[in-house]
């Protein structure tokens, strides 16, 4: 289930070579933690898990899930990660609690971390399913990538521009907004398919006037030139080649 960064191995030596041995052991249990917290509350959902990422200073737990999930259970996914990662603080600290402060360091910096409204962080992930209450599954989507690249770049600003750190990090904060920025189509048609293929008991119903403002958790009667279509029969002819 694990898979680890080329980079970890390079991280650990270093580590190791300074005499950081128990920062090292801090830093993988919250991380790997964190991660349990995402993978536990996905497998209770029902959801399919692939993989879990382990990077130098963080993890990815990749999760086979419908794009048009219910909303409080991805919410409560996300949540659980930073949750699970509050508990193993507390834990951290009762069994070595000569090491407080080392463990409150990274545990601040770790959640601090991934709690920034940045995609796909679980921050970013978070104000996603907010917005999405709001705003349509695309547009929300949009919102949040301008928001990642808005707080990426005001972090650069604030931060200390002596360390090459600094400028290594936004660059690959900057390079994965923008990937996810490239797939937004990509996603949106797999979201678009999925209802077509799958029926959905949604409670509340949208009227709309074109395919781009398909709402999550809703379903839709479509307004196209003064004409109603039910969003089933709407798409059964987008996809009619599928």
């Amino acid at each position: 289930m694990f898979k680890i960064n080329p980079l970890v191995y390079i991280f650990i030596v270093i580590m190791f070579i300074t005499g950081s041995f128990k920062e090292f052991i801090i830093i993988y249990s919250l991380i790997i933690i964190h991660e349990c917290g995402h993978v536990l509350f996905s497998y209770l959902f029902k959801l399919k898990i692939k993989h879990i990422y382990l990077y130098p200073l963080g993890g990815i737990s990749v999760v086979e899930s419908n794009l048009n999930i219910n909303p409080i259970k991805e919410l409560i996914i996300l949540l659980m990660g930073p949750l699970f990662q509050q508990v193993a603080y507390l834990l951290l600290s009762v069994l070595f609690p000569y090491y407080i402060k080392i463990i409150k360091v990274y545990h601040s910096g770790i959640l601090l971390f991934n709690l920034l409204p940045i995609y796909p962080l679980d921050g970013g992930k978070i104000v996603n399913v907010l917005l999405q209450k709001v705003f349509p599954y695309k547009i929300s989507y949009r919102i949040v990538i301008i928001l990642s690249y808005f707080i990426t770049f005001i972090i650069f600003f604030i931060s200390n521009k002596t360390y090459i750190n600094n400028y290594i990090f936004i660059i690959v904060i900057l390079i994965i907004i923008t990937k996810i920025k490239n797939k937004i189509y990509y996603l949106y048609n797999k979201f678009l398919l999925e209802r077509y293929l799958n029926n959905y008991n949604f409670k509340k119903t949208n009227i709309i006037k074109n395919e781009n403002n398909f709402f999550r958790n809703r379903k839709h009667i479509l307004n196209i030139n003064n004409k109603y279509e039910l969003e089933k029969d709407y798409l059964r002819k987008k996809f009619k080649y599928f």
